[in-house]
């Protein structure tokens, strides 16, 4: 559980670290303007799903076969070199190959994810994903501050300090981590479940999957107007820089490691997963319209509250799905919500980033959080969805 939680916990540093220094770091690339730069930063967010689409399903499936642990230290070990990469990127393409190979590398989330429930009864599985959620909230803690601290020292200095981060973690796992897949539940490989289609069809046409993966999928699309737009969006409506960027972000973290650490625990015997995912989804929507609407910058650190206690939504529906699955099919499950996931962050940063700069360029009508009001009419969506489940 350790060493799973310290794998999530890195990623979420490494990802939350650039997050507050994305509109500067494209400016000293010599992305100047801001909506032109939220473009860039959309292809950037891309890419990184596009790779994360295809390389989910084959590492979860890979490790159904041979085990989680060999897996997880090869992708830490790509995510070192890439951060060092990245650091000393000097041009937008080479930036770009960077969040390709580090797609590849962050795709071992779902094995981490695989590996925690390997050792979970099904009762507890939707408490240790809430785990998982509260370790990506304290990486949100550390992750956005860190970076908005370091990159006002030097804007490639996060990138050293996520490689930094992942060094201790693969040495951490070379040392300590054990193996949680038990050979007598292990399946061979096959290309057939590896392919990430394939994974995109099953969840559209298992009966049983279909409905909930539907409002997985809407969830996720929703919530990926935050890496597309937060950051630009912080700059152009109330002039913040990197650091206050960061401790917006860190404050969401915060957030939402106590929400899916310490609240979700006591809300799921009273409320069930289903009434802690409903919770979650109108706390979402009501967040998105807040952010969208807010004219000063203490509006917006309200709404984050309501968006933290959102994060009670996922958990809980993964929960209900990992209990419609087989103990050996976990791994291709995760692999599947990862490819859902991916699928959703491929295509929202475009639309997001889009709708950001026809709104914000100053050429029609400026209403910056146009991207908001988007994600809460989609996160409506999967709320109806979900009630018809």
């Amino acid at each position: 559980m350790g060493f799973a939680v310290a794998t999530i916990f890195v990623d979420a540093i490494g990802i939350g670290l650039i997050f507050p220094i994305m509109p500067d770091l494209l400016a000293d690339l010599g992305i100047e303007n801001i909506s032109d730069a939220a473009l860039y930063g959309a292809a950037l967010a891309s890419v990184y799903a596009v790779m994360q689409f295809l390389f989910l399903p084959i590492l979860g499936n890979i490790s159904d076969s041979i085990g989680r642990r060999p897996v997880l230290l090869i992708g830490i070990a790509a995510l070192f070199v890439d951060y060092i990469v990245m650091g000393v990127a000097a041009s937008f393409a080479v930036l770009f190959i960077g969040r390709l190979v580090a797609g590849i590398a962050g795709a071992t989330v779902a094995t981490a994810t695989s590996y925690i429930a390997d050792f979970s009864a099904p009762e507890d599985r939707a408490k240790n994903f809430g785990a998982i959620g509260a370790t990506f909230g304290l990486g949100f803690i550390v992750g956005p501050a860190l970076g908005g601290l370091l990159g006002a020292i030097d804007i490639r200095l996060p990138f050293f300090a996520a490689a930094g981060f992942a060094g201790l973690n693969f040495a951490f796992g070379v040392f300590f981590l054990p193996e949680s897949l038990l050979p007598e539940k292990r399946r061979p490989f096959t290309w057939q479940r590896a392919n990430p289609f394939k994974a995109l069809t099953r969840a559209a046409t298992d009966p049983s999957l279909r409905r909930l993966v539907f409002v997985v999928f809407c969830m996720m699309l929703a919530g990926y107007v935050y890496p597309a737009v937060w950051s630009f969006y912080g700059k152009e409506k109330f002039g913040w820089d990197t650091a206050i960027i960061g401790f917006s972000l860190a404050g969401y973290g915060l957030g939402v490691a106590f929400v899916q650490g310490v609240l979700i625990r006591y809300m799921l015997p009273q409320w069930g997963e289903r009434g802690t995912a409903r919770f979650g989804l109108i706390s979402i929507i009501i967040a998105m319209v807040g952010i969208g609407f807010a004219v000063d910058t203490w509006m917006i650190f309200t709404m984050i509250i309501m968006a933290a206690l959102g994060e009670v939504a996922g958990p809980a529906i993964n929960g209900m799905l990992s209990k419609l699955v087989p103990d050996n099919e976990q791994g291709d499950l995760q692999g599947v919500l990862g490819s859902i996931e991916s699928l959703a962050a491929i295509i929202a940063p475009p639309i997001f980033a889009a709708m950001f700069k026809l709104f914000s360029d100053g050429q029609g009508l400026y209403l910056p959080g146009a991207p908001f009001f988007a994600a809460a009419l989609i996160t409506a969506f999967a709320l109806l969805a979900f009630q018809r489940q």
